[in-house]
């Protein structure tokens, strides 16, 4: 499976991972700035976001690739520098992150409605999927004596990350993939932005100090 991620596609990938990383980082550390930024924390901040952020944006796009793949297809990740320089500059002033440092382009002839929907449907339902062992995570917390805090932060932060993105993602509009779902299969779109909606309202009302 691995062989099929060209060197180029892993370049893209990391450099993608690492700017949405940074914006994230920027976003919640400059959110609480008071003059001074403790060094300890924005590290701390930077390696939970680099795993929560990192595994549900990769997974994201590699989902769509493979997806496509099933389907006979020839499919690559291909990052894009303005917008992951938006990212970061947006999440320094305004501590907003708007992630979509790419997108996995599918280089396809006569791809049918129901394929289109089920390659894009695969990016956000692996995020939804995500969301069970962050949650997992969060619920080990109280079992977790020394180290639950730490799990327990990241537990919360990779929930809200991976609702975020999959809600995002799950718009339909422009060439999100919502709008693809949305004209294969709307009962299946609605109950997906239906689930990722909740646990994206849920996870932000029951941790609101976390992000």
């Amino acid at each position: 499976m691995l062989e099929r991620i060209t060197k180029r596609e892993r370049f893209d990938l990391v450099v993608a991972w690492l700017g949405i990383t940074i914006a994230f980082t920027l976003a919640i550390v400059l959110s609480g700035f008071s003059g001074k930024i403790d060094p300890g924390y924005f590290l701390f901040i930077f390696g939970a976001a680099i795993v929560t952020v990192g595994i549900g944006f990769v997974l994201h796009e590699m989902a769509h690739k493979f997806t496509a793949i099933k389907y006979g297809y020839y499919a690559e990740f291909r990052k894009d520098n303005v917008m992951l320089l938006m990212a970061v500059v947006l999440a320094a002033l305004v501590h907003i992150v708007f992630a979509a440092p790419g997108a996995t382009v599918i280089y396809a002839g006569g791809l049918t409605r129901e394929q289109n929907g089920k390659i894009s449907a695969a990016g956000p339902l692996t995020n939804l999927v995500l969301c069970i062992p962050f949650a997992a995570l969060i619920l080990a917390t109280p079992y977790l004596p020394g180290i639950g805090a730490v799990i327990g932060f990241v537990g919360v932060m990779g929930l809200q990350i991976n609702s975020m993105i999959a809600t995002f993602n799950l718009l339909p509009i422009s060439i999100l993939d919502g709008r693809k779902v949305l004209a294969w299969n709307p009962a299946i779109f609605i109950a997906m932005i239906a689930v990722s909606i909740v646990i994206l309202y849920s996870s932000l009302t029951m941790f609101p100090a976390y992000l």
